[in-house]
């Protein structure tokens, strides 16, 4: 009888440490995460920027994040959102996260990397793209993200896991273009 009170309770203060941990760890992400939105400042229109600063390079690193207008079915709490990455005055990469599981890769690129075949709506031009296939996101072209820059309407229509085709919708316009050219030396481009 004393073995089990004392297996209880033992099991019962495993119970509140485990509780008391995920307490813990829940309060830090959080921290995280407002310390990461605290950094950011508008950019203009529904754009967002945030800067650092490597520590072992110096490197200036600006991220440009624009959520699109709509979500997507399948995660009605996570919007999709395109992302330029800048380092030192120029463009590294610009990313479409869409937040849903993509469909696997349906082309190879030209050095046969996977690609997926989207469909851009730049204002009232349509052109079909392949982009690089990263597993949760794909990697816009430059010319494509250079276009987005200028624009009033931004859509891409992509191949998701579950539901098939999809629409993300963006309102792009409204970027401040100065601090783009300057983080990222971008311009932008009619379609």
């Amino acid at each position: 009888m004393t073995n089990r009170f004392s297996f209880r309770g033992l099991a019962r203060h495993f119970f509140s440490l485990k509780s008391l941990l995920a307490c813990c760890l829940l309060l830090c992400a959080t921290v995280i995460i407002l310390t990461a939105q605290s950094n950011s400042v508008s950019a203009g229109g529904n754009w967002r920027e945030y800067d650092s600063e490597d520590k072992m390079t110096a490197a200036r690193r600006v991220q440009f994040e624009l959520p699109a207008d709509n979500t997507l079915r399948g995660d009605q709490y996570y919007q999709p959102r395109v992302q330029l990455y800048c380092e030192n005055g120029s463009l590294k990469s610009s990313e479409f996260d869409p937040g849903i599981h993509l469909a696997p890769p349906n082309r190879p690129g030209f050095w046969g990397q996977p690609q997926m075949e989207v469909r851009v709506r730049v204002n009232n031009s349509h052109s079909s793209h392949g982009w690089n296939w990263n597993g949760r996101s794909l990697s816009m072209d430059k010319g494509t993200t250079r276009e987005m820059l200028g624009a009033e309407v931004f859509k891409i229509e992509f191949l998701a896991a579950r539901s098939g085709p999809q629409i993300a919708e963006f309102s792009p316009s409204g970027i401040y273009l100065d601090r783009v050219a300057k983080a990222c030396g971008l311009s932008p481009k009619r379609p």
